[in-house]
């Protein structure tokens, strides 16, 4: 039997991976915990990303691992990021999680607000 390559509906970067793995093991429980990545409405362009560190894995949400790593994303915010991937950056403007997202049709300049 050949086994087909399925690729996951949000790909996490190394960099993503990395500091996801260092802010868990950075807590008491770290096995427990998880990104969680969500879309809400607001921003300068309509919708906005938010991240957050969750214990919690709803039954409906998708969950995504990545070499230890966890990725968590509601069913409502999973139609606006399908094919998205999360990284991590650290610039002269700070350090972040951002997703680039081949669905926004525009962004906002800081990155951080789209619409489709």
């Amino acid at each position: 039997m050949v086994e087909s390559y399925v690729p996951s509906v949000i790909q996490i970067s190394d960099g993503a991976v990395n500091k996801i793995l260092s802010l868990a093991n950075s807590e008491d429980d770290s096995n427990n915990l998880n990104l969680r990545v969500y879309v809400t409405g607001g921003g300068c362009s309509g919708f906005q990303y938010g991240f957050s560190f969750d214990k919690v894995i709803d039954e409906e949400d998708t969950c995504i691992t990545k070499d230890g790593a966890n990725l968590v994303i509601d069913s409502l915010s999973l139609q606006y990021l399908e094919g998205s991937t999360v990284d991590y950056t650290e610039d002269l403007m700070g350090s972040k999680f951002v997703i680039t997202n081949p669905n926004a049709t525009t962004t906002c300049g800081c990155g951080e607000s789209f619409s489709i």
